[in-house]
């Protein structure tokens, strides 16, 4: 089983969420982590909390995953901070649901520039400091990248697209002996499209599962990849 005590890793949209789970995940397993989001203070406030909590490290950066530039100085920050990076979690994501009728060309290109290039920017300006490691990419798609829905049209696209784009990635660096993963999750209790969690999101995915399922593919042996991992609540409740 792998050491991740000391690991560096990078994780984009980790304020809250799936990201800040994690995080605390990892943390727990003595990992410096960096949480970025679009506001300073929101990355602060959970650094300050990740830190109160666990035995790693944790800073918080100010980024926005849809600026190249942002992204490369976020890197270039951790770099200069702890010296390596070891996992990049590309986490930042959000959705708008409406009939494409009603979906407005404002609404796509925010899901388009976050979920899809936003992607392509974090692993692009992450992508030499991982050379050096033999690192890790994983990449937060969803059900939706392999299931349609109605209204989903704009949401479906860019997870379709993400799936897609992960594993084509996972090809290119597998010669570098970088692993690329993606982990495809169903229901989880988040703050994801307004939502507030509650004691009747009990029957889904929780933030802390996920963030056991990334230890889990950081201790996986160097020779195996489980490089797309489906995951869904194990009951959900019934129609």
């Amino acid at each position: 089983m792998q050491n991740l005590e000391n690991k560096v890793a990078l994780i984009t949209g980790g304020s809250k969420g799936i990201g800040y789970g994690v995080a605390e995940s990892l943390m727990k397993e003595g990992m410096k982590v960096a949480i970025t989001s679009r506001s300073q203070s929101s990355a602060d406030e959970a650094a300050k909390n990740l830190n109160q909590a666990n035995k790693g490290q944790a800073i918080g950066l100010e980024a926005d995953v849809r600026n190249l530039e942002s992204q490369q100085q976020a890197v270039n920050k951790l770099v200069n901070e702890w010296g390596q990076l070891d996992l990049l979690v590309a986490n930042a994501g959000l959705g708008y649901f409406a009939s494409i009728e009603d979906l407005t060309s404002e609404q796509w290109h925010e899901m388009i520039d976050t979920n899809l290039t936003g992607v392509f920017y974090s692993i692009k300006a992450s992508l030499e400091a991982l050379k050096a490691s033999k690192g890790y990419i994983i990449t937060i798609s969803s059900l939706a990248g392999t299931n349609f829905f109605a209204q989903g049209a704009g949401y479906n696209a860019t997870k379709f697209g993400l799936t897609g784009f992960t594993q084509a990635v996972m090809l290119d660096l597998r010669q570098y002996g970088i692993k690329v993963s993606t982990i495809m999750p169903g229901s989880v209790a988040t703050y994801f499209n307004n939502h507030q969690p509650n004691d009747a999101d009990h029957w889904k995915i929780q933030i802390e599962d996920l963030g056991q399922m990334v230890v889990d593919l950081m201790h996986m042996h160097p020779r195996t990849l489980p490089s797309k991992v489906e995951v869904r609540p194990a009951m959900p409740p019934q129609r």
